[in-house]
């Protein structure tokens, strides 16, 4: 029997990343975890350090899926303001948490000048709001309701989200099924469909690429019936022969 479905949205906050200064590699870190977890990622929106559209997004994805994850904006700086928006979007005020202000204190009492206001902002948590443990640099994120704020940095947000991980229910984990071929797309369009129609709870993507000069297509069954998938990845196997080719299947 499957378990209870869950959804999931992440929030990549940062006008960095929208300039392509920096490149996001949390998404894949947070989607492949949470969907062997089965809590798979059905939405992610790339927005900028500006209030309003912070709040709106967060309003909006919290509502509309099981959990949000956002990462970037919860540092020292000025364009940090992922905590006050978050706060504003749950109407409740932004306050600094007493175990926070722990935390950054027992980290920085051997640097220059100590937690500073600035670094003291990083303990300012939406009233209600439960840390997120950051063993890496101390700073903790936090959850409030069904939305879960981390850091930007890969390396800090990896390690609250591991901590983070184990918290969360379990679903039915996303099972993947791949069939490669050397076909075009175009050829198999019209029977791809018909397989996907017949599996509308699944997932069923085409993906072209040249090798060696040669057209081929990796076919891919993607959801939580694990039988449904090697059912279709079955199909979709048989579809290719039918054209011809000896599929690979993974």
């Amino acid at each position: 029997m499957s378990k209870t479905s869950y959804s999931a949205c992440v929030l990549i906050i940062g006008n960095e990343i929208l300039s392509g200064r920096t490149q996001d590699v949390n998404l894949n870190y947070i989607a492949t975890r949470l969907g062997a977890r089965g809590i798979p990622v059905r939405e992610a929106r790339c927005i900028p350090d500006i209030p309003e559209v912070i709040v709106s997004a967060v309003n909006e994805c919290r509502t509309k899926y099981d959990f949000v994850f956002t990462t970037g904006g919860i540092g020292p700086t000025h364009d940090d303001i992922t905590a006050e928006c978050v706060a504003k979007a749950f109407e409740v005020p932004l306050e600094r948490h007493p175990e926070a202000m722990r935390l950054l204190e027992e980290h920085y009492k051997n640097y220059p000048g100590g937690v500073n206001e600035s670094r003291a902002r990083m303990a300012n948590v939406p009233k209600g709001g439960e840390l997120l443990r950051n063993p890496v640099s101390k700073a903790p994120g936090f959850r409030i309701g069904n939305v879960h704020v981390m850091a930007g940095v890969p390396s800090i947000m990896q390690a609250m989200f591991d901590t983070l991980l184990p918290t969360l229910p379990e679903g039915d984990p996303v099972v993947m099924k791949s069939v490669s071929c050397r076909l075009r797309e175009g050829d198999i369009a019209v029977a791809l469909e018909a397989i996907q129609n017949r599996y509308p709870d699944l997932d069923i993507g085409s993906y072209p690429a040249l090798h060696e000069g040669q057209p081929q297509v990796t076919l891919v069954a993607k959801g939580q019936d694990a039988d449904a998938v090697g059912a279709a990845a079955q199909e979709i196997a048989d579809m290719v022969r039918g054209f011809g080719e000896e599929p690979q299947l993974s």
